[in-house]
């Protein structure tokens, strides 16, 4: 069993930063790979990035690539989302997932607001 918690969210201006974090409960939380979803308003839960237990492997989707940057600290069980040059179409809540499978994912975090203003 794994909980999650993500924090880190908030309001900032367009081109502004922000990062989140998920911290995660369990001692072998290097063996889950951990993704971030997001869902906006009216709209779908969508992915946006994940990364392999051990760090090694990592994607993101398109529409943040270059502005989004995925890492994991095994030691402090965190996975991180750096953000950057956010842009309003960002606004979201983010939530973190874990599974054994890169690219399964069975225990999901509460989420967290981030609103981007223009």
């Amino acid at each position: 069993q794994v909980q999650l918690v993500e924090s880190g969210g908030g309001l900032v201006q367009a081109g502004g930063s922000l990062r989140l974090s998920c911290a995660a409960s369990g001692r072998t939380f290097s063996l889950y790979a951990v993704a971030w979803f997001r869902q906006a308003p009216g709209k779908e839960r969508e992915f946006v990035a994940s990364i392999s237990g051990s760090g090694t492997w990592t994607d993101n989707t398109e529409s943040v690539k270059g502005r989004f940057t995925i890492s994991r600290d095994n030691a402090k069980n965190t996975v991180y989302l750096q953000m950057d040059n956010l842009k309003p179409e960002d606004t979201a809540v983010y939530y973190c997932a874990a599974g054994k499978i890169y690219g399964s994912y069975h225990y999901w975090g509460q989420g967290t607001q981030v609103t981007v203003s223009s």
